[in-house]
């Protein structure tokens, strides 16, 4: 049996896996924990990462290895090759000053659309680069070279000390800021626009399965990609598939063979890990509005749907807008959660939990919206991430999404994306391999069209 291993570098931990290269079957996994916070230096990342390759039995005996991880990241390294500052995280929302600066540099967010297919907000690289500009100019002037998360761990796993051997993929480099998807191509004018002049190394970007080195044991590299790419690649999400991830952030993408061009903003023109598209809408409020709820009402998850499954659609009047850590899409980085519509009849943890669950899958149908709206055909609605472990998640869905969903077995997506990337560059063939895919439930629920009007009513009543 060739094993290959998939890396999940995540904002809260990292997974390995390591599986059969032929089928995809998990042999053996292992995992560790990220720090919290919104910047961390990377060495947390290879720390974690090397106590995951011990968890999972040590990666000595596979034949390639691939790298996803969070988006957007900034590592910014200097002349030695030293990293220059801890990287500031895609959910670091003090570059939001910095993302309007630049658009209205630029000319607006249609100039941004069609310059790259993204309009810079806070989480984007950047905004981070004009915030490192701005309020660490000595840093900026430090650095030599900028990459992601996922293009340094890649780095750190072949030993290399050059940051000339820096190396990404379409799929990572599409949520810069500063590559278009489109195109194929940097915009090293807007690395120098958001560095207010100053010039640094990018990592090359590589060919989907091109191998990109080898590993500090002899293992082919894969080129990696983002987190999101590499899910859509463990689902095998083809034209029609929207990918909705309940995760840390939340996250609807579609794979597409044109390339989007949102001036709104709402829907960024990323690239996915097989030479396609994956337009995308990304919201920061997720999984952890259940979490929140469920410490608000001192239960556990299990509890928590039971609770919101007891409630009647549209809690009563109760609605939740679950800016807890303000918002992506829309953009508002300022913005607070809130509650609206509380009566005496609906102050209730029933009714409480019902308004977490459907606000959250609010938010995520007005990304489906942004996706139709740019031409997406929905087919089918894969649900994954953490949040789609939640019982009532999965039986509301999709009466608020007004559509049947799929959803896969729980499983760690990204690395096995990651890993399927690893079996396709150790093949060399022209499409990967075609992997088991993982057993599947349906839920199907009457549309519930009030519950989208009766958030949309409330939803901009929120801070800005």
């Amino acid at each position: 049996m060739t094993l290959v291993a998939g890396i999940d570098s995540s904002t809260q931990s990292c997974k390995v896996i390591v599986c059969d290269a032929d089928s995809g079957e998990i042999v053996r996994e292992g995992r560790s924990s990220h720090p919290d916070g919104t910047e961390v230096a990377p060495q947390e990342w290879a720390e974690a990462l090397d106590t995951a390759i011990a968890a999972a039995g040590g990666l000595e005996d596979v034949a390639a290895v691939s790298v996803g991880a969070q988006q957007h990241g900034m590592v910014c390294l200097d002349d030695a090759a030293s990293v220059v500052r801890p990287a500031l995280l895609w959910n670091d929302t003090r570059s939001a000053d910095a993302a309007s600066q630049l658009v209205d540099e630029l000319g607006g967010p249609g100039a941004w659309a069609d310059a790259v297919g993204v309009v810079p907000v806070a989480s984007i690289t950047v905004s981070k680069l004009r915030w490192l500009a701005d309020l660490e100019p000595e840093n900026a002037d430090r650095t030599s070279a900028v990459c992601l998360p996922h293009d340094w761990l890649s780095w750190q796993l072949t030993g290399a000390s050059d940051p000339s051997a820096l190396a990404t993929d379409r799929g990572d480099a599409s949520g810069t800021g500063y590559f278009s998807a489109a195109t194929d191509s940097y915009r090293p004018d807007l690395v120098s626009l958001a560095l207010r002049g100053r010039t640094v190394e990018l990592p090359r970007v590589a060919g989907p399965a091109e191998q990109i080195g080898e590993t500090r044991w002899g293992a082919v590299l894969g080129p990696g990609t983002g987190d999101n790419a590499a899910a859509a690649l463990a689902l095998d999400a083809r034209e029609g598939d929207v990918v909705v991830s309940v995760g840390t952030s939340g996250v609807v993408s579609a794979v597409s063979a044109t390339p989007s061009n949102d001036p709104g903003g709402f829907v960024v023109g990323f690239a996915d890990a097989t030479g396609r598209q994956l337009p995308l809408v990304c919201t920061l409020n997720a999984a952890r509005v259940l979490d929140a709820t469920a410490s608000l009402l001192g239960v556990d998850h299990e509890e928590l749907s039971r609770l919101a499954l007891s409630a009647p659609s549209g809690s009563g009047g109760l609605m939740m807008v679950p800016y807890l850590e303000g918002e992506r899409t829309p953009n508002r980085p300022r913005a607070t959660g809130a509650i609206h519509g509380l009566r005496l009849a609906n102050s209730t943890p029933a009714y409480l939990a019902r308004a977490a669950v459907e606000g959250l899958l609010c938010g995520l149908a007005e990304g489906i919206d942004h996706l139709t709206a740019q031409g997406v055909t929905v087919r089918r609605i894969l649900l994954v991430g953490g949040g789609a472990r939640s019982r009532a998640l999965r039986e509301v869905a999709p009466a608020v999404f007004g559509a049947p969903v799929v959803v896969p077995r729980p499983a760690e997506y990204v690395a096995i994306g990651a890993g399927r990337q690893a079996a396709w560059t150790l093949a060399g063939t022209p499409e990967p391999p075609e992997w088991n895919q993982a057993p599947a439930d349906r839920f199907e629920a009457d549309p519930a069209p009030a519950v989208r009007e009766r958030y949309s009513e409330i939803r901009d009543l929120t801070d800005s």
